[in-house]
C-alpha cells in the first residue's frame, strides 16, 4: 500500500462549480500522482505513475474524452 498520509492534495482548476467535479490531485509522493473525490477523500485515492498521468492529461487537451 502506497502511504499518502503527506500528500498535498489541491483541488483540480476545473473541479466544483456547476459542473459536479470535484477532483484533488497530490503530485508530491515520488514518481507517483494520486486523485481523490474531495468529497469522499475518506474512499482512498487512484494512484497512477507519472508518465501515465501525463498521457491521459495529454488525451484529455486533445479531446479523447467526452468531458
Amino acid at each position: 500500500m502506497i502511504d499518502l498520509s503527506q500528500a498535498n492534495w489541491r483541488k483540480a482548476s476545473r473541479s466544483g462549480g456547476s459542473n459536479g467535479g470535484c477532483v484533488e490531485i497530490a503530485g508530491n509522493v515520488p514518481d507517483l500522482v494520486a486523485v481523490r473525490d474531495s468529497t469522499r477523500p475518506e474512499d482512498g485515492a487512484h494512484v497512477v505513475s507519472r508518465p501515465a498521468f501525463a498521457a491521459f492529461l495529454r488525451e484529455v487537451k486533445a479531446g479523447a474524452y467526452e468531458i
